[in-house]
């Protein structure tokens, strides 16, 4: 695959999520199409990252075009605090349906609108 057609793919994949986001009302669906856009971005970065060279960082004699390893690290930590997120916002949806019994916005802004 050529590198624009991996690089609109991932587009694709980030405004996906992005739309879902914006669109949509379900309090779900907004916390997978944030793990869209963090996969997006993740895997941008480590396929960038991986385009420097072909060869594990161990230096030894006659390799050359070494990997770049700190991409794949900085990627690593952002898929730990993505699942850390995901996990807080998916205990934050269900303490809010347990309260107000729906996963919807608009529900829940308008049962917190009659609470006030």
């Amino acid at each position: 695959m050529t590198v624009y057609v991996e690089r609109m793919l991932l587009f694709l994949l980030f405004l996906v999520g992005f739309w879902g986001i914006l669109a949509k009302k379900n309090i779900i669906k907004k916390i997978f199409s944030l793990n869209l856009i963090t996969s997006a971005v993740v895997v941008l970065f480590i396929l960038e990252g991986s385009r420097v060279g072909d060869h594990a960082p161990i230096l030894s004699d006659g390799i050359e075009r070494v990997v770049d390893p700190v991409p794949q690290a900085l990627m690593l930590t952002a898929i730990v605090i993505s699942v850390c997120i995901t996990a807080f916002a998916l205990a934050l949806a269900f303490h809010l349906y347990k309260t107000t019994g729906s996963f919807d916005i608009d529900d829940i802004r308008k049962r917190a609108q009659d609470e006030s």
